[in-house]
């Protein structure tokens, strides 16, 4: 924040700018690009540049490249923001005078194109998963959209599936019509029989329990047991302890992860053809890696908070992130933040439309579960 409190209102204003001539084009940024803005081109025309010749213009983007605002790229004449200035942009929009960002300030065509998308949708599983693809069309990002079933949820039907010797699907559906699926890695391998048996245990004895209580009770079973049923409940703990985990950071929390649009990553300009291919292979993996991202979200998005939150150091908590940008915000249902909803994406994305649509999504989310209310 330093860095934007040494820029003059002058500076302030060019590099707006260079930004938003940067995330129109692609291109670096010139001193005499900036002067055409004064007169208008293919980019808005710029208020309070009136005047300003290229020479001025020149040095006062010298200045922004010592202050570490503005780098250059290669041999290029022209220079591209930083991270530091796109921190004082974002500062600029959410902030200042006239703040542009707002679920409000969201264009009504793009407000319909959202609303547009939920119509006919039920329950929370739809409405994330249409959610992270609604986020990932409009940012021309990864849309990422995370449902936190809370202690409280209760368990509507739960189904093992044996995918191979020790490997099992668990399918756990709860009463808010959020689905968990996990491939579980088992200690011992699970007949068919054995996993029918401790399904039917389950929905027979614990439907319409929080997950929290089935836990606990299943562990005071166990406890409690020591005969041949035990058998059966160790075999029914561990397929539920590894089926609903307790996720560090969310109090024994179930996430339900949604991931649409990582291949915008691999042609989107912001990543660029420059990328090394094995540095790309990192960040899909660690896209794909829902667990990772669920930690990730958890480390920089507090459900308390009421606007959205952009985060540029992502690489401070996962190396593999770095160059890209977290804008996100929690998701409320009934007056509590019952998840969180996103977008990943380059540097160089569209962040005020990003912004708006990321704060209408989880501002409305509660209208879309509950039509009527």
């Amino acid at each position: 924040m330093a860095e934007a409190v040494r820029c003059t209102a002058r500076q302030r204003t060019i590099m707006t700018a260079i930004i938003e001539s940067y995330i129109a084009t692609g291109e670096p940024v010139g001193s005499a690009t900036i002067a055409r803005l004064q007169v208008g081109s293919a980019i808005a025309p710029v208020s309070g540049m009136a005047g300003l010749s290229a020479a001025t213009i020149r040095n006062e983007m010298a200045e922004l490249a010592e202050a570490g605002m503005l780098e250059q790229p290669h041999t290029s004449a022209g220079r591209i923001p930083t991270a530091r200035a796109f921190r004082m942009y974002v500062e600029e929009l959410s902030g200042g005078e006239q703040p542009r960002v707002a679920a409000a300030r969201l264009s009504q065509s793009s407000k319909s194109q959202i609303d547009s998308n939920f119509i006919g949708l039920a329950g929370t599983q739809a409405v994330l998963q249409r959610t992270s693809h609604v986020l990932a069309t409009l940012s021309s990002g990864v849309g990422v959209a995370i449902a936190t079933a809370a202690e409280t949820d209760a368990l509507e039907h739960v189904h093992f599936s044996r995918l191979a010797e020790s490997r099992v699907l668990a399918v756990v559906v709860t009463k808010s019509g959020m689905v968990r699926d996990r491939v579980l890695a088992l200690d011992r391998d699970l007949s068919l029989r054995e996993l029918e048996t401790a399904a039917n245990f389950l929905n027979e004895n614990f439907r319409g329990w929080s997950v929290e209580r089935v836990r606990a009770e299943i562990g005071r079973l166990v406890e409690r047991e020591r005969s041949e049923y035990q058998i059966l409940l160790a075999q029914v703990q561990q397929l539920w302890a590894r089926a609903v985990p307790e996720v560090a950071g969310f109090h024994g929390q179930v996430q339900a992860v949604y991931v649409e649009g990582v291949a915008n990553l691999i042609s989107n300009d912001g990543m660029g053809s420059q990328q090394d291919a094995a540095r790309l292979r990192e960040v899909l993996a660690a896209l794909e890696e829902k667990q990772r991202l669920v930690e990730l979200l958890n480390a920089y998005i507090d459900a308390r908070q009421e606007s959205v939150r952009v985060v540029f150091d992502l690489d401070e908590h996962a190396p593999e992130m770095a160059g890209l940008v977290l804008i996100a915000a929690p998701a409320r249902m009934g007056g509590e933040s019952r998840g969180t909803v996103g977008v990943i994406g380059p540097k160089r994305m569209h962040y005020e439309n990003t912004m708006n649509a990321v704060s209408y999504i989880s501002r409305v989310f509660d209208r879309m579960l509950h039509p009527s209310g």
